[in-house]
Order: structure tokens, then C-alpha cells, then sequence
């Protein structure tokens, strides 16, 4: 499947005892993991880098609560991406829709769990890199409330945005998983009502948004109660507008020093992006400051008291691998107008793969209030039940 580093034998036997002993993993191969090079999906990068002197904070934190990790997967490079494609690696197999992206740029952990090769396994997600791979490949998948997972040895891209995710093939893991890493107190009150967002299915394609109606019934029904809204008053792709001047601008400073100093080899696209992130003024930088806090201002208000909010998680299935980048652009934007809202708002938010289209997954999502993380954990296992 070409899901796995090719380069990088990590393995790490779990803990004999422990709430996850029994699993199975697969790391991104962004997270440190001891006497191993973390590669990031670029070869000059992995070149001007020494081996880690100690695991990510998260993988040893699974291994040490019974997880057994048999390898790194393969990332887009610098996780600057959204389809998965990676020109010095190869793009992992999509093993529920062939001959179509993963997603990225959590691309290899997701194609690893589609696939049954591992229980379940770790990405990251800045602006989508859970989320959208567990929409392309039928998982669930989970970006947790920013700041609620340590990052300690996970290389950075923009780290007011960064998050560590995981994908599962069921609800039950995704929440076993979660157990461990988010210790944390928490809001366990149960949802009150379901927001459907009227603006965000508005940038799905209609067949999308038809076969994730019966999920939105089963959620709604669940909860007792479901009301339409429209989220952004500006209009979702301004506000994703603003966020690629914020998440750009980090990443640039981010990276930096090192692409000064080693010129690296890095695809169009993903050059492309550091340039744009480098030339962004201080004055737009600060317009889209302000614009992401009277986002989070909006969307604080409307999760109050236990509302959840519920939209696709991507506007399409996965379009097919090799795609000119012309084509891939406005599907990208479609896309950003959606991974945005829990981005901005650093609220946790899960992938439902509870639907197709045409034999191909699409996903729903559902954004909880910060801290909410186990309360949506429930209620997806909840809607998971139901389904079947």
C-alpha cells in the first residue's frame, strides 16, 4: 500500500499490560521515536537531521499504555499538503477508493488503518491532515482540541494551529485512544442540540450532501433537538482566507532557518506555500488576527450550553491520484472553506464515515465547544450504533 517509510524500521513493543494493549500502531513520520531520524516527508530534510534521543511524547505515552508501534508512515512533505501525493515517496494507496488520493498530508497513517494493517495510528492536523484523509478513506478520525494532546518531538508546521490527530475503523478505538491521551479535565455534558451548517453544505457537491442527510437525521434524532445556521456572516472562504495568512506566516517562521541554510528540494505546490507565507505583510497579518478571534468569538456562542455543530468534512469524495495542480486548486479552497472552521476556533471536531457516494466515502463531521473532546467521542459511538 505504500503506506509505511521505506527508509525507517521503528518498531516499538508496548507495554505487556495497559488500556491499549492489544493494538496496534502506526506513527506519522513527524513524531520522534528513539534512534530513529524523523524524516517529515523530505529527503533534505531527513539528511540534515540526527536521530531522536527520545520518542514524541505521544508515541511513548501509547507504548507505554500497551500499544505496540510497527512503523513510521509516509507524510506529505513538511505536511504542507491536502491530497497525500508525495513526489520523493510515492502517494499511498487509498484501499476503500483506488486509484484516488488518500489525503494528507496524514497520508500513509490513513491508508495504514483503511487498509487493516494497524489498529489505529497517529497523524497530525493544521489545517485538515486528519480530517480530510478520514473522509477520503472511510475512517473516523479526530482533531482534538488545540493544546489538549502534548506536541513535545513532533516537528512543527504552524504551531497556533497544530494538532496531534489519530484515525480508527471504528468509534470504540478512536475513544480507547483518546482515554490515554487527553487527561485532562473535561466537559462531559451531553449535547442539547444539533447545528446543521447551512453555509457549509452549500460548498459540497449535492451528492455529497444528499447522502450525508441520513446521518444528520440519526444525529439529530439522538440528540433530541436540530436547528439550521449559517456560521461565517463573511462568508466561510474568507475566513479560510485569513487562516492561510496565519497558518502561512507560522509556517514560514517555522521553517525558515532551515531552508535558508539547506535550499532543500521541495515540490511546486509545496514551495509555493512557503513563498506565500513569506510574503504576507504584518498588516494582513494582523486584519486576520482579528478576523480569527471575532470567528471564535461567533462560533463560542453558538456551541454554548452543549450545541454541535455538524457540516461535511470534505465537499467531495477523493478525486482521482495525478491531477494536474490547476484542477486540484478549487477543490482545495472547497476544502480549506470547511477544515477552517475548527481550525480557527481550535475546537475539537470528528469525522462520521458513515456514508458514499457512488460506492466512494464521504464524511460528516461534528465540532463540539473546546474541551468537549470525550462528550463528541459519546456521541459518535452513539451515531455509529444507531447506523448499524
Amino acid at each position: 500500500m505504500n503506506a509505511f517509510c521505506r527508509d525507517s524500521y521503528a518498531y516499538l513493543e508496548g507495554a505487556p499490560d495497559g488500556p491499549l494493549a492489544g493494538l496496534t500502531f502506526a506513527a506519522k513520520d513527524i513524531f520522534d521515536v528513539v534512534g530513529h531520524v524523523t524524516g517529515a516527508g523530505n529527503p533534505d530534510w531527513k539528511a540534515t537531521h540526527a536521530a531522536a534521543d527520545r520518542s514524541a511524547w505521544v508515541v511513548d505515552r501509547l507504548v507505554k499504555s500497551g500499544a505496540t508501534m510497527v512503523g513510521k508512515t509516509i507524510t506529505d512533505e513538511l505536511t504542507r499538503g491536502i491530497f497525500g501525493e508525495n513526489p520523493h515517496y510515492g502517494t499511498p494507496v487509498n484501499p476503500r477508493a483506488p486509484g484516488r488520493v488518500p489525503g494528507g498530508s496524514s497520508s500513509g497513517s490513513a491508508s495504514a488503518v483503511a487498509g487493516g494493517l494497524v489498529d489505529f495510528s497517529l497523524g497530525s492536523d493544521t489545517g485538515g491532515s486528519v480530517r480530510v484523509p478520514a473522509a477520503f478513506c472511510g475512517l473516523y478520525g479526530i482533531r482534538p482540541t488545540h493544546g489538549r494532546v502534548r506536541v513535545d518531538g513532533m516537528v512543527p508546521q504552524a504551531p497556533s494551529y497544530d494538532t496531534v490527530g489519530w484515525f480508527a475503523r471504528d468509534a470504540d478505538t478512536l475513544a480507547r485512544v483518546v482515554k490515554v491521551l487527553i487527561s485532562a479535565p473535561a466537559s462531559t455534558a451531553k449535547p442539547r442540540l444539533l447545528l446543521v451548517a447551512e453555509d457549509a453544505f452549500e460548498v459540497a457537491d449535492p451528492a455529497s450532501t444528499t447522502a450525508l442527510r441520513p446521518i444528520v437525521d440519526i444525529a439529530a434524532s439522538l440528540i433530541g433537538a436540530s436547528s439550521k445556521v449559517r456560521i461565517s456572516p463573511t462568508g466561510l472562504a474568507e475566513w479560510s482566507r485569513h487562516q492561510r495568512v496565519l497558518q502561512g506566516r507560522e509556517a514560514w517562521e517555522t521553517a525558515r532557518a532551515w531552508i535558508d541554510r539547506v535550499n532543500p528540494r521541495l515540490a511546486f505546490s509545496v514551495a509555493e506555500s512557503y513563498m506565500a507565507g513569506r510574503s504576507f505583510t504584518d498588516a494582513q497579518v494582523k486584519e486576520a488576527a482579528k478576523v480569527r478571534a471575532d470567528a471564535m468569538a461567533i462560533v463560542d456562542e453558538l456551541l454554548a450550553d452543549g450545541a454541535v455543530l455538524c457540516l461535511p468534512t470534505a465537499p467531495t469524495p477523493a478525486p482521482t491520484v495525478g491531477e494536474p495542480q490547476s484542477v486540484r486548486r478549487p477543490l482545495g479552497a472547497r476544502i480549506g472553506a470547511l477544515t477552517c472552521i475548527a481550525g480557527i476556533t481550535e475546537c475539537p471536531q470528528i469525522n462520521l464515515p458513515l456514508a458514499e457516494v457512488d460506492g466512494l466515502p464521504v464524511g460528516l463531521s461534528l465540532i463540539a465547544a473546546r474541551g468537549s473532546d470525550e462528550s463528541l467521542i459519546a456521541l459518535a459511538r452513539q451515531v455509529e450504533a444507531a447506523f448499524a
